[in-house]
């Protein structure tokens, strides 16, 4: 069982911010806007999902992980509320959100799914978000510029998705969830989550004065997520170990999360803990 702790970020989201708030780029911005506004969405399905696969399971396993579960629900509860708050902000500058339309539509789609498809999605999901956080605290050069509330908040989600990076797993695999079903969703949600972010980055972009056409965004891009390090062609191993039959979160690195919660403790107070 993974200890969790939910925690209430101090920072202000009240005063408004520019859509180019990562160091004026505009790639940069695009991209981190596109991402916060598919989380309040996201991180509700990923609490129903958990939540619901809870209720599924024996009661000797149910009682191992409740504490585990919870604390889950309370980190991802606190990040769909940090994150709707940076979503007002953008929704005020005239940002459409389509991610968010796209999502909500799929999701009712397949509504009437089998729960554990449900909850293989979200450890899926997780694992992008893992692996993302990682690099994320490892390259602050990728916030560089960014006014440091902005920068705490998604150095904050990073350190807690690199915390909580097994349950979703840990309860697909609770629930009977077999390895090629795993993988089938993984590739699934590969592809979606990439394309979505893609088509809102892009609406983003497009929004911002039109930088999209602009030739210096693309070298951004390039340097951001294709770069030999960067936060895609850096992270294809990661990606990949996913498909391993043995495969768990646990031994994927997040070493710089603790850290980074220990150096910023008067930046949160602690709400709950999970054991």
């Amino acid at each position: 069982m993974t200890d969790l702790v939910v925690r209430r970020l101090l920072i202000d989201l009240d005063t408004p911010f520019p859509g180019r708030w990562n160091g004026g780029d505009a790639f940069r911005s695009a991209l981190f806007n596109a991402l916060s506004q598919s989380f309040p969405s996201g991180e509700q399905y990923f609490i129903d999902a958990v939540r619901a696969g809870l209720k599924q399971l024996p009661e000797e396993r149910r009682s191992a992980l409740a504490a585990e579960v919870q604390g889950f629900i309370g980190q991802e509860a606190t990040h769909r509320r940090i994150h709707s708050l940076f979503n007002a902000n953008l929704d005020r500058l005239g940002y459409d959100n389509g991610i968010e339309r796209w999502t909500e539509a799929r999701r009712k789609a397949h509504a009437g799914d089998d729960l554990r498809n449900h909850v293989a999605a979200t450890a899926a999901t997780e694992h992008f978000t893992a692996i993302f956080a990682d690099w994320l605290l490892h390259h602050p050069e990728a916030l560089a510029g960014a006014e440091p509330r902005l920068r705490t908040l998604w150095q904050w989600h990073s350190a807690e998705e690199s915390e909580h990076r097994n349950t979703a797993f840990d309860m697909y695999q609770a629930l009977g969830g077999n390895h090629a079903w795993r993988i089938k969703v993984f590739k699934y949600i590969t592809f979606v989550f990439l394309y979505d972010v893609l088509r809102q980055t892009l609406l983003n972009l497009w929004h911002d004065d039109k930088a999209l056409l602009r030739p210096g965004t693309w070298r951004s891009a390039w340097r951001l997520c294709f770069a030999r390090d960067g936060m895609i062609r850096g992270n294809y191993g990661l990606w990949k170990a996913y498909l391993a039959p043995d495969f768990h979160p646990s031994q994927q690195p997040a070493a710089l999360a603790r850290p980074w919660l220990d150096a910023n403790a008067a930046q949160y107070t602690v709400v709950a803990r999970s054991a």
